[in-house]
């Protein structure tokens, strides 16, 4: 299949879950699966279909770096056990959404670049929106309940390091740093969550991206 035609499926997959509620679509993957973009394609794609989006991704929930890096800055245990803050993603917005809940919510909470909290207003959903969110480690034990869907982006861990080398220099600086941060602290994280969790057995649809112009739906 082409990209653009697994984007239709997967519209048309998220389509067939909408209730009158507040939908949540989880995307899920390891570093440099493709997340963002999907998750961007999707909403694009929902949105020229008339449908309300909420846009958002873990990467606006990290805790501080001082609590991230608290067991060494090439941690493995600290990538997967303290990056993120689930408490401050559940109830700024995976709790509101909820059919019983309030429907105010906050996109973000913690900028990792600047490391301050961020800005975002408080805003009201309505039953229309859907949110589409993605990140790692998402459906870890803490927040499985709360997706309403979940696709899994599935790559190799070389061509997860290959695109980070072209991807990531901004932040790290150099490809030997890349090299050194993802073989030392990001894949073997990666590892830990893939064997405590197995969170492709528990997505609605995996999607293999190797192929990033050409991916494939392999599970449904």
């Amino acid at each position: 299949m082409t990209r653009q035609q697994v984007i239709h499926e997967l519209t048309k997959r998220i389509l067939s879950f909408k209730r009158d509620v507040p939908l949540r679509v989880g995307i899920d993957g390891i570093d440099a699966a493709g997340k963002t973009s999907l998750a961007n394609e999707l909403a694009d794609e929902l949105k020229n279909l008339g449908h309300p989006v909420l846009r958002a991704s873990i990467d606006g929930f990290h805790k501080p770096k001082e609590i991230r890096r608290q067991r060494g800055s090439l941690s493995p245990e600290g990538y997967y056990y303290d990056s993120f803050n689930y408490n401050l993603l559940t109830t700024h917005l995976l709790q509101p959404l909820e059919p019983q809940g309030n429907r105010r919510i906050r996109l973000s909470a913690f900028d990792f670049k600047t490391e301050q909290e961020t800005a975002s207003e408080e805003q009201t959903a309505t039953n229309d929106h859907i949110l589409i969110f993605e990140g790692v480690f998402l459906f870890r034990p803490e927040l499985i309940r709360y997706w309403d869907v979940k696709f899994f982006v599935e790559i190799g861990f070389e061509t997860s390091l290959n695109r980070a080398l072209e991807r990531d220099q901004y932040l790290f600086g150099s490809k030997g740093e890349i090299e050194k941060r993802y073989n030392e602290r990001c894949i073997p994280g990666q590892k830990i969550y893939l064997e405590a969790v197995h969170p492709q057995q528990k997505a609605d649809i995996v999607i293999d991206n190797n192929n990033f112009m050409n991916p494939a739906i392999i599970s449904n």
